[in-house]
């Protein structure tokens, strides 16, 4: 993936964002346990592009992540999936907008062991009561590279290729948004490689909005942007990143602060 490349796609400013936290606060834990994960983190998700979220290790950004996936509430704040507010939303409508709308992806895949490729891409849908549509459900499958271990089950499928199967679960129904908490986390270089190249072109010839929390700058440089956070909160933003912008960027985050190193 070349930079130029990068700095051709993405939508056009001031589209409309498919996601969006205002002023989100999460804590965990009580009195001199207690971890503030979120600190009023406001950010915006625009529709139809790849957006990184990076940071130190307990900033918040899996947190974040979880939150605007529906998988966690916020104590405070608002958290918006296209138009739908989800504090707001009862249990059951909760249950049908992340089914619907939000697809995601896990580093440690979530496959079903007993159930082949073809039908964990398509289990969403089932427990929906949706069959899928045929024509995506193929373009899926063959951005995925599948379409020959449809029939395998996870135990005999790589690594790579069970998160590609991952991957395509996510698009087939067609979401708003994919989220993807450190995708290739577990997967080694070339594998790793094979997935971030399918979620760019799921932005880039699909028009998907793709956020993936990730600590690996390599990762990152397939973005149209990356979002960092420190202690919950946004402290910097950089567009059409590369690795080694991402890298000085992150060693910044982590270098003691001059107050600090006098100690």
């Amino acid at each position: 993936m070349t930079h130029s490349a990068l700095e051709a796609s993405g939508p056009p400013p001031g589209a409309a964002p498919a996601a969006r936290v205002a002023n989100l606060t999460k804590t965990y834990g009580t009195g001199d346990a207690r971890v503030v994960a979120l600190d009023d983190v406001s950010l915006d998700i625009r529709a139809g592009e790849f957006t990184a979220v990076m940071g130190p290790s307990g900033s918040g950004k899996s947190t974040l992540m979880h939150c605007c996936a529906a998988l966690d509430r916020a104590d405070r704040g608002q958290v918006y999936v296209g138009e739908a507010e989800l504090t707001s939303l009862k249990d059951k409508a909760l249950t049908q907008l992340r089914r619907d709308q939000i697809g995601f992806v896990f580093q440690a895949f979530n496959l079903v062991p007993t159930l082949t490729a073809h039908e964990n891409i398509t289990l969403p849908l089932a427990l929906a009561g949706r069959k899928p549509d045929q024509e995506w459900y193929d373009t899926v499958v063959g951005a995925v590279g599948l379409g020959d271990r449809l029939s395998h089950k996870p135990n005999e499928l790589s690594g790579g290729q069970q998160q590609r199967v991952a991957v395509a679960r996510a698009l087939v129904s067609r979401p708003m948004i994919v989220f993807a908490d450190e995708p290739t986390g577990n997967l080694d270089s070339h594998s790793g490689a094979e997935v971030l190249q399918l979620l760019r072109r799921s932005v880039d010839e699909f028009g998907q909005t793709v956020v993936m929390v990730t600590h690996d700058p390599v990762a990152a440089a397939y973005t149209d942007r990356v979002v960092f956070l420190a202690d919950g909160r946004v402290v910097d933003e950089v567009r059409r990143p590369t690795r080694e912008v991402v890298l000085d960027v992150m060693t910044r985050m982590t270098a003691p602060s001059p107050d600090r190193a006098a100690d």
